[in-house]
C-alpha cells in the first residue's frame, strides 16, 4: 500500500510541523470542558447530587461540633469550679454532662455516617462517568474516518482513552468533594468565628485573603503545565507503541541504541514536564500553610489576652480555636485541589478534542438497495479526489469494469493505486463526479451493505488472537469447519495447518509472528476465499509468497474470480497480462487504460513499463 504509506508520511510532516501551541488549552476552555463533563454524566447526575448533598451535612455536623464543645467545656467547667467550693469530688452524669457528650458523640457519628456515603457514591460516579466515556470513545472510533488515524500516532490516540481517562476519574473521586469540604468548611468556619469574635476572625482573614492571592497565582500556570504533561504522556506512549511494534526492524537495522535513545528523550521530556507541573501544584500548599501558621499565632497570642481579660470563656476560645484549625486546613487544601482540578480538566480536555473530531459522512437515512444477485458492474464517472481538498489528486477519473471484468492497476509508486481502492470501499470520501456499482450511486447505500459486496486481500497482513479457523472465517463466523478447510485448500495452505500440532485449532498471537510472512498472506488469501464475496480486491496479494505459491495462488484465484469482478493491483506484470482491462495511473490519474496487447500496441506508458519489466 505504498500509495497510502506516502499518504501517511505527508500528513505526519505536516502534523509535525504544526506549532505545540496551537494544541494548548485556549482561554474559557475549563468551563467548556467542565460543561461537557456534566452532559456526559446524563443519568448519574443523582450519584453527584447525594454525594454533594452528604459532604455538605457533613461539614454542617463537623461545623456544629465545635460551636457544641463550647457549650459542653463551659458547663464542665462550671461543674469542677463548683465542686472546688463546695469541696465534693466532680462527676459527670447523665443530668450534668453526660447527655451533652452523648449528643457531641452523635454529631460527630453522624459526620463520619455522611463523609462514608459521600466517598462511596463519589467513587461510583467516577468509575460509571469514566465507562461512559470509554464507551464513548470505543464507539467514536468506529466512527472515525481513516484521515483521522493518517494524521494522529495511535499512541497518542490510546493514551487519550486510559491515562487521561484515569486522571480524571482519580481527581474526580478526591479532588471534587475535598474543594467542596474545602470551601464549604472555610466559609462556615469564618461565619462561625465571626460570630464569636470579630477581630480574631480578622486576623485569621488576613490569612485567608493571602491564601486566595498564592493559589491564584499557581493556578494561572497550573492548566498549562498539566497540558503539556498529559502531551508528553501521549507521546512516550506513542513512542513505546512504535518499538514494540517494529522491535523486528529495529533489531534488523542495529538501531536499538537509537530507539532506546529516542524513547529516553520522551521520558525525560516527560519527567521535566511532570517535575514542572508537580511543583507548580504542589508549591501553593506549604506557601498557604506558613501563612496559616503565622494567622494561628497571631490569634493565640490575642486570644489568650482576652481571655486573661474576661473577655473570652474557656469554652469560647477552645471552640474559636477549632474553627481555625478547621479553616486553616482547607485553606491549604483549597489551592492544591484546585491545581489537581486544573490538571484533570487539561486531561478531560484532551478526550473531549477526540470525541469532537468529525466523523465519516453518516449512512443515508433511506439507503438504496442493490439488484437481488448483484452482478459487480462499478462505474467511475468524472471522480475527484484529494487528501487535502486543496490540493487535488484525481481530478477526472473514468472508467467502467463490467461484470466478471478482471481489472488490473498499475503503475509507479504513490501512483494513487490504492487510494483507487479506497474510494471505491468508500473509506475516503469522494469530492466530485459519481462511483456506481451496478447502477446504485455508493454514496446511497449504508457503508455495511457496500463493503459486504467485496472481498479484500492487502499487501500487509492482519491476523488477530485467535485460531486459525476463526481468523480464516472472521468474514463468514456462521461458516463450517469444512468450509473453513475447503477456502485453506484453495487457497494453497491446507496442508501447512495440518502439519501444525492443534491444526486449525492453532492459536495465533502476537501478530502470528510463529509463522512467516507468506504464510500470514495465504491465510489471508483465504479468508476472502471463504467470504465469497461479488467483488475481488487484491492489492500486492502474492507479494509475500515464492513463485511456485505464487503460482498456484494465481491458478486458485482464477478459479475464484470466474464470473466475479476483480481488481488487482500489482507490480508484476506477468500477473495481469490476462486481464480484461488494465488501467495505468500516474499522479492520480489514468493516462491510458485497455488491454495488454493494446497497450502494448500503443506504445505508451504502460508498454515501456513492461519492456523495463522482460527485457
Amino acid at each position: 500500500m505504498a500509495d497510502q504509506r506516502e499518504h501517511e508520511d505527508l500528513m505526519n510532516a505536516n502534523e509535525a510541523a504544526v506549532p505545540e501551541d496551537e494544541e494548548r488549552i485556549p482561554a474559557g476552555m475549563a468551563w467548556r470542558t467542565a460543561a461537557n463533563l456534566w452532559r456526559a454524566a446524563a443519568g448519574i447526575r443523582w450519584r453527584l447530587v447525594v454525594a454533594v448533598c452528604s459532604t455538605l451535612l457533613y461539614v454542617a455536623f463537623s461545623l456544629a461540633a465545635p460551636v457544641y464543645s463550647a457549650e459542653i467545656i463551659d458547663l464542665l467547667w462550671g461543674c469542677i469550679q463548683r465542686s472546688f467550693a463546695e469541696g465534693v469530688p466532680f462527676a459527670v452524669t447523665l443530668e450534668d454532662g453526660g447527655r451533652q457528650i452523648l449528643i457531641y458523640l452523635g454529631i460527630w457519628t453522624a459526620a463520619w455516617a455522611f463523609y462514608s456515603v459521600q466517598v462511596m457514591v463519589m467513587s461510583g460516579f467516577a468509575e460509571q462517568l469514566n465507562l461512559a466515556l470509554r464507551s464513548r470513545i470505543a464507539e467514536k472510533l468506529g466512527r472515525l474516518p481513516l484521515s483521522y488515524f493518517d494524521v494522529h500516532q495511535p499512541g497518542d490516540t490510546i493514551s487519550r482513552a486510559t491515562n487521561d481517562l484515569d486522571k480524571v476519574s482519580e481527581v474526580l473521586q478526591r479532588g471534587l468533594l475535598q474543594l467542596i469540604i474545602a470551601v464549604t468548611t472555610l466559609v462556615g468556619a469564618l461565619i462561625m468565628m465571626a460570630s464569636f469574635n470579630l477581630v480574631l476572625t480578622g486576623v485569621f482573614a488576613v490569612s485567608v485573603v493571602g491564601a486566595f492571592v498564592v493559589t491564584r497565582f499557581v493556578a494561572a500556570r497550573t492548566l498549562a503545565v498539566s497540558t503539556e504533561r498529559q502531551e508528553a504522556v501521549g507521546t512516550l506512549t506513542t513512542r513505546i507503541e512504535e518499538a514494540y511494534s517494529g522491535r523486528a526492524v529495529i533489531k534488523a537495522f542495529g538501531r536499538e541504541r537509537a530507539s532506546l535513545r529516542e524513547m529516553s528523550e520522551a521520558a525525560d521530556a516527560l519527567a521535566r514536564t511532570s517535575a514542572v507541573a508537580d511543583f507548580i501544584t504542589n508549591a501553593a500548599g506549604p506557601a498557604v500553610r506558613f501563612l496559616v501558621r503565622l494567622s494561628l499565632v497571631g490569634i493565640g497570642v490575642l486570644g489568650g489576652g482576652m481571655l486573661i481579660a474576661g473577655q473570652l470563656t474557656v469554652g469560647v476560645f477552645q471552640a474559636f480555636y477549632q474553627y481555625a484549625n478547621q479553616g486553616s486546613e482547607p485553606l491549604t487544601q483549597v489551592s492544591m485541589t484546585y491545581n489537581m482540578l486544573q490538571g484533570a480538566l487539561a486531561a478531560a480536555a484532551r478526550v473531549f478534542a477526540l470525541l469532537d473530531e468529525d466523523e465519516v459522512v453518516p449512512d443515508p437515512a433511506e439507503p438504496a438497495t442493490l439488484p437481488v444477485g448483484s452482478a459487480g458492474r462499478v462505474v467511475f464517472e468524472h471522480v475527484r479526489f484529494g487528501y487535502d481538498p486543496a490540493h487535488p489528486l484525481m481530478r477526472d477519473v473514468s472508467f467502467t469494469a463490467e461484470p466478471g471484468q478482471k481489472v488490473a492497476i498499475v503503475g509507479a509508486t504513490g501512483a494513487g493505486k490504492t487510494t483507487l481502492i479506497n474510494l471505491l470501499m468508500r473509506f475516503y470520501e469522494i469530492d466530485g463526479g459519481r462511483i456506481l456499482l451496478d447502477g446504485v450511486s455508493t454514496r446511497e447505500l449504508t457503508r455495511a451493505d457496500l463493503r459486504r459486496r467485496f472481498g479484500m486481500v492487502l499487501q500487509d497482513t492482519w491476523l488477530f488472537e485467535g485460531t486459525i479457523a476463526e481468523n480464516i472465517a472472521y468474514g463468514r463466523p456462521e461458516a463450517t469447519r469444512e468450509e473453513v478447510a475447503a477456502a485453506a485448500r484453495a487457497a494453497r495452505v491446507d496442508f501447512y495447518v495440518r502439519t501444525l500440532p492443534d491444526g486449525y485449532d492453532t492459536v495465533l498471537s502476537n501478530d502470528a509472528e510463529s509463522i512467516s510472512q507468506g504464510q500470514r498472506q495465504l491465510l489471508t488469501i483465504a479468508r476472502a476465499m471463504l467470504s465469497d464475496p461479488a467483488i475481488l480486491i487484491l492489492d500486492e496479494a502474492t507479494s509475500s509468497v515464492d513463485t511456485r505459491t505464487e503460482q498456484a495462488i494465481v491458478h486458485a484465484m482464477e478459479t475464484l474470480m470466474y464470473g466475479r469482478t476483480s481488481f488487482v493491483i500489482a507490480h508484476r506484470l506477468s500477473t495481469i497480462v490476462d486481464a480484461d482491462l488494465i488501467l495505468v495511473m500516474e499522479a492520480g490519474t489514468i493516462i491510458e487504460q485497455g488491454t495488454h496487447e493494446e497497450l502494448l500496441a500503443a506504445g505508451g506508458a504502460y508498454a515501456e513499463l513492461y519492456r523495463s519489466q522482460f527485457a
